[in-house]
C-alpha cells in the first residue's frame, strides 16, 4: 500500500551540508514548493530538477523561469492529465523563490497586491485585483463551516486600517514574546480580509516572511515548508467564532507557529488539535459524534493514494498499481464516493474532459488524522 506523503525532504543535503549560498537557496525552494500544499497542489519533477540546478549555482532564477515557460510549451507537458495544476504549482513556486531571494520590501497594501499579481499573473485572470464579490470556503477543521471574510465593499478600507495600525505600533515598548504575539495577530487580520479570489494564503505567507525580515528577524523559511497546511488551519481557527456552540477565536495555534518561527521554541504543531471536535484525543466526524473510521480497506487505500491531491481515474489507478477500469470503479471509487470520502471536482458534469477526484471534508479529516498519527 502506498504510504501517506509526509514533509518533503527535497534538497535536504544542501541544507545540512551545502555551502551558505546553497543552503539559503535550498530553504527558499523548499518553502516555495511546500506552500503549494495549502491549495492541494504539487510541483512537477521537472521543477525540482531545475531548482536543484539553481541551488547548485548552475543557472540563475531568470533561467529557471525561461526553462519552466519553455517546458509548458512542449506537447508532453501540455498533454498530462494535471497539466494546469502542475503549471500553477511550478510557476508560482518559481515566483515565490524569486520574491524570497530579493532583498526589497515596502510595507503597504500595494506591496501585498503586488505580490499577488507577481505570483499569479497569467494563471488567474484576477491576479493583483481586489475581489468584487463575497466568498465562503468550507473548512475541515470547522466541520465544513466557513470563516467570515471581509465584505467585498470594505476590503480596501479594511486593508488601509490594518496596515495603518501596524505601522503605528511601537515594537520598542513590548517584550519579544509580546512582539511575536502582535505579529501573529496582524497576520491573522490581513488573512481574514482575504482580498483576492484565490491565492490568499500563499500571498500572505510571502508577504509576512518579507515583512519579518524587514523588522530584523531571521526567519526560518523551512517552518513554512514543513507546516504550510498547519499555518492555514491556524489562520482559520484564529478567525472563527460561534457563540451558540461555545467556540471563541483561538489564536493560540497561530501564536505557537510564530513562536517556533521567531523564538526558536518547539511547540508540537498538529492539525487535528485545531478541529472543533478535538476532545480527549479524538477528531470527530462532522456527520456524527464518533471518530471518523473507514472499515473498507479498498477505500482506505484509495483515500491514501489521493491525499491532498486532485487525481483523474487514470492517475488513481496508476498510483495503486491497478489496470482494470471497471473493477476499479466498482470496488474502489464508487464505494468511496457513496461513503462520502471522495467527490468529483465537477459534480454537475461527470464526463467533463478535465474531471478530477478529491477528498471530501470527511475524507480529508480521516486522511489528516492518520497522517499525523504516523509522523
Amino acid at each position: 500500500m502506498r504510504e501517506i506523503p509526509t514533509y518533503n525532504p527535497d534538497f535536504e543535503e544542501y541544507i545540512r551540508q551545502g555551502e551558505p549560498g546553497q543552503k539559503e537557496r535550498a530553504q527558499i525552494w523548499r518553502t516555495a514548493i511546500g506552500l503549494q500544499q495549502v491549495d492541494g497542489l504539487e510541483t512537477s519533477q521537472y521543477l525540482k530538477e531545475i531548482a536543484r540546478r539553481h541551488i547548485e549555482g548552475d543557472i540563475t532564477l531568470k533561467e529557471v523561469k525561461s526553462l519552466i515557460d519553455s517546458y509548458y510549451k512542449t506537447e508532453d507537458a501540455r498533454n498530462t492529465t494535471d497539466a494546469d495544476d502542475k503549471l500553477e504549482a511550478d510557476k508560482v513556486s518559481e515566483r515565490i523563490a524569486e520574491l524570497l531571494s530579493q532583498k526589497t520590501f515596502t510595507f503597504s497594501p500595494a506591496q501585498l497586491i503586488s505580490i499577488h499579481r507577481h505570483l499569479f499573473e497569467g494563471i488567474y485572470k484576477f491576479a493583483g485585483k481586489i475581489r468584487d464579490y463575497n466568498i465562503t470556503k468550507k473548512e475541515w477543521i470547522l466541520r465544513g463551516e466557513t470563516v467570515y471574510y471581509a465584505s467585498a465593499d470594505t476590503i480596501r478600507e479594511t486593508l488601509e486600517y490594518d496596515f495603518g495600525q501596524e505601522k503605528a505600533f511601537d515594537y520598542s515598548k513590548v517584550t519579544l514574546p509580546e512582539a511575536v504575539q502582535h505579529i501573529a495577530k496582524f497576520c491573522c487580520d490581513i488573512w481574514q480580509i482575504h482580498p483576492f479570489g484565490e491565492g490568499n494564503t500563499r500571498t500572505t505567507a510571502v508577504f509576512i516572511i518579507k515583512y519579518l525580515r524587514s523588522l530584523g528577524f531571521e526567519v526560518s523559511n523551512d517552518l513554512f515548508a514543513q507546516n504550510s497546511w498547519y499555518f492555514r488551519n491556524a489562520l482559520v481557527r484564529a478567525n472563527y467564532r460561534n457563540v451558540p456552540q461555545g467556540v471563541e477565536y483561538s489564536p493560540i495555534y497561530l501564536e505557537r507557529f510564530f513562536r517556533n518561527l521567531l523564538l526558536g521554541e518547539n511547540h508540537t504543531l498538529l492539525n487535528r488539535e485545531m478541529h472543533l471536535d478535538w476532545k480527549t484525543g479524538q477528531v470527530q466526524d462532522k456527520f456524527g459524534t464518533s471518530s471518523i473510521e473507514i472499515d473498507n480497506e479498498n477505500i482506505v487505500q484509495l483515500v491514501r493514494t489521493i491525499g491532498v491531491n486532485r487525481m483523474s481515474i487514470k492517475e488513481m489507478m496508476a498510483g495503486m498499481g491497478l489496470k482494470g477500469r471497471d473493477n476499479f470503479l466498482n470496488i474502489y471509487l464508487n464505494p468511496a464516493m457513496d461513503s462520502g470520502f471522495i467527490r468529483m471536482l465537477y459534480p454537475d458534469s461527470p464526463n467533463h474532459p478535465r474531471q478530477k477526484y478529491l477528498l471530501t471534508v470527511k475524507g480529508l479529516g480521516w486522511y489528516n488524522t492518520q497522517k499525523e498519527k504516523e509522523q
